[in-house]
């Protein structure tokens, strides 16, 4: 038996050290390779005159960009031109994946709605804009739906002061007025107020067993103490409305048709696929409870926003979380119709000065640090959610 034991151990430790081997030849392999094609492209970019590095980003651009959240002119760097192409890119997947949540939410609940026409309609929706190409919904959305609008002297007004025109969109600019300093003040104690309050009818609902409206309570708390100080400060928050002179409207805030070309169709596309997920999420919820709470006399809306929706979280958030990504990446399809995102605005980088390597390395980067923020974010919200089981 000793020696039987003895020969046992000797085959595993040769097996292990077998694998560490081949381990160390697979990783000699690849590290070879990595050398080889960073000597071959050292090697291709010295014969064509090209200098590696990052010390180009300093050089002055020379880049007409329409859209910018800073102030910018072409007399700035290249440095400069690419974090105004980030900015476009966080500003415009932000505001995306905010309304893609919300539409995606009605649109899974639609699904599962007894109304058959609401939900045939949904499922219209759905196989529709997830089974056409993303560039094809831009390119739609930017030539024949903004390309329809009428010119700016015969505008579209569905509400006054917000102006639809094939040359963009004019809404009212937030100005801040005298008192805006007291007001921000005021709307941090309301929340530091409404916060506290949803905590204390969480813990009052554990120690006593008694509901209390936490979440509409500090909501009411926040609308009140607000909307006081508004009335207060004598309206610390105005606007300016876009007025037509000339050829164009003057003042307000314009968003140019690229970029809502560019938001509507992230917005549409990616809304379908988050529909799925919560349509998905719903019908993993177990039909028994919503049998239970129905026979109960619980309303629709209360079964909808207190059991079916809580729980399907736990299934919809993964999957949305790919969805989100996916939409940061779908944004670099801007280029197709003249946005100047990141992508955009690095491929104009590339023509001048031939930095492929350094600029698709800092694509590359950002787009994974974004990812990963978001993935970060879910996972967390995921791990909030989860049914924790005794």
């Amino acid at each position: 038996m000793p020696f039987k034991t003895k020969s046992r151990s000797a085959a595993l430790s040769g097996q292990n050290m077998a694998s560490i081997l081949v381990q160390i030849a697979v990783l000699a392999l690849v590290l070879s390779g990595v050398y080889f094609l960073f000597q071959n492209t050292q090697a291709n970019l010295t014969a064509r005159g090209i200098e590696s590095g990052f010390a180009f980003l300093g050089h002055e651009a020379g880049l007409p960009i329409g859209d910018s959240l800073i102030e910018y002119n072409p007399t700035k760097s290249y440095g400069y031109a690419f974090l105004i192409g980030i900015l476009n890119t966080l500003l415009v997947s932000a505001i995306a994946i905010v309304l893609s949540t919300i539409l995606g939410i009605f649109v899974g609940v639609a699904r599962v709605s007894p109304n058959w026409l609401l939900a045939k309609v949904a499922a219209i929706y759905v196989e529709t804009l997830r089974n056409i190409p993303l560039l094809l919904t831009l390119i739609f959305v930017y030539t024949v739906v903004i390309g329809s609008l009428p010119h700016p002297r015969a505008p579209i007004s569905p509400v006054e002061g917000v102006y639809l025109t094939k040359r963009g969109v004019f809404v009212p600019r937030p100005v801040v007025e005298d008192g805006f300093i007291i007001f921000l003040l005021a709307v941090m104690i309301a929340g530091a107020i409404s916060i506290s309050f949803w905590i204390w009818a969480r813990n009052h609902k554990k120690t006593t067993g008694r509901s209390v409206p936490g979440f509409l309570g500090g909501l009411g708390i926040f609308s009140v103490i607000s909307t006081l100080a508004f009335l207060a400060t004598g309206g610390a928050i105005g606007a300016e409305l876009p007025t037509y002179s000339g050829l164009n409207f003057v003042g307000g805030l314009t968003l140019k048709p690229e970029f809502v070309s560019l938001l509507v169709g992230l917005v549409l596309y990616t809304a379908a696929y988050i529909g799925e997920n919560v349509r998905s999420g719903i019908t993993s919820v177990h039909a028994g409870q919503i049998e239970a709470a129905n026979a109960l006399g619980v309303s629709r809306g209360i079964v909808t926003r207190l059991i079916m929706l809580p729980q399907a979280l736990r299934v919809t958030i993964p999957a949305t979380t790919n969805d989100y990504a996916s939409l940061v990446k779908n944004s670099s399809l801007a280029v197709a119709i003249g946005f100047p995102d990141m992508v955009s605005i690095g491929g104009t980088i590339i023509g001048q000065n031939g930095q492929a390597i350094e600029i698709i390395g800092m694509w590359m980067a950002v787009y994974l640090t974004i990812n990963l923020l978001i993935s970060l974010a879910m996972n967390f919200l995921n791990s909030r959610v989860q049914i924790v089981e005794r």
